[in-house]
């Protein structure tokens, strides 16, 4: 039979432990901040006003109210009633608007990473950070809007057919 070989434990000194728990609790925050560095970066929404219903997806148009500002406080941009589709934007933009619900309003913090980035864009300097104010008005699928679209031009081209929009004047005979 084999014998276990002891080893006898030294006393832990005073004050020993309380540092091993302290350089583990300074490793651990370490790592925190290191996974919390190597996050990408994030567009954050905070809503004024409760919108309702479903939210906007890429393949959606939206109307929209909008006014977009610096770090300083400098409105770059503005616009009412503007009609947009989400593929056609800054991902940090779209990426806003598909957590957005219609008659809804929101600021919206856009990191440069996900606006122009080290490019920029007219007023707009590289690596800038940018702040919009949206008011999410309504919107339609692609679909929908083709569908109207389709409508529409019928109608016209009825109109066309029947001599001209309704309630225009005759045109004088000779």
């Amino acid at each position: 039979m084999t014998e276990i070989t002891r080893v006898p434990l030294q006393p832990v000194k005073k004050g020993s432990l309380s540092k091993i728990w302290v350089g583990a609790l300074a490793l651990a925050l370490a790592g925190v901040g290191v996974a919390y560095a190597a996050m990408p970066a994030q567009v954050h929404v905070k809503t004024l006003t409760e919108g309702h219903g479903p939210s906007p997806t890429t393949e959606d148009m939206v109307l929209i109210n909008y006014k977009g500002t610096l770090p300083d406080g400098k409105v770059f941009d503005e616009a009412k009633q503007v009609p947009m589709e989400l593929t056609g934007v800054i991902p940090g933009f779209s990426t806003a608007l598909q957590k957005m619900q219609a008659g809804g309003k929101y600021t919206v913090d856009i990191p440069s990473e996900l606006a122009y980035g080290d490019k920029g864009q007219g007023e707009i300097a590289p690596n800038t950070d940018l702040t919009f104010e949206i008011e999410l008005l309504d919107f339609r699928s692609k679909a929908e809007i083709e569908q109207q679209q389709r409508m529409m031009q019928q109608m016209m081209q009825m109109q066309q057919m029947q001599g001209g929009a309704p309630g225009a004047p005759e045109a004088p005979s000779e």
